[in-house]
């Protein structure tokens, strides 16, 4: 089943039980991939990597406000922020521990033979690739810097 039908069952569920975090979490997401449908010009199916890269960037967007509102003390706003993170993410795939990241990104670097700071570059574009959706793009730049020090 495609993201977009499970987003409209999800609204019709949450509009039924009068969910108003998870109803608001997904018109968001509904949102963003209507917009990335236009974007194109054309009503066309957009790619799996493209919807899971627009779930991720909601995700990113409410942790990063949350963070923002805890920092001024306005822990009654963070909290509906981290909310609707966790309605967003119970989208994407599951998330891989730090553990499985490092090994990843160790074997990444033994295959390019990484020797310093001046490859991360490299490092970086190869991990992002092969965990795209599955680890957080700053875990990945912290654990890859770590190895690379």
């Amino acid at each position: 089943m495609s993201l977009q039908k499970k987003i409209m069952e999800q609204l019709k569920a949450a509009m039924k039980s009068k969910d108003s975090v998870a109803l608001e979490s997904l018109r968001a997401i509904k949102s963003a991939i209507l917009l990335a449908q236009t974007e194109s010009g054309a009503k066309e199916e957009i790619s799996e990597d493209q919807e899971l890269k627009i779930l991720q960037k909601l995700v990113k967007q409410r942790k990063d406000s949350a963070v923002l509102f805890k920092e001024q003390g306005r822990d009654d706003l963070a909290a509906p922020e981290l909310a609707q993170a966790e309605v967003i993410a119970q989208f994407l795939p599951e998330q891989m521990s730090e553990a499985d990241i490092k090994e990843v990104v160790t074997g990444i670097i033994a295959q390019i033979g990484a020797s310093g700071m001046k490859d991360m570059g490299k490092v970086m574009g190869m991990a992002s690739k092969q965990l795209a959706g599955k680890a957080d793009g700053k875990t990945i730049s912290a654990l890859v810097k770590a190895a690379l020090v």
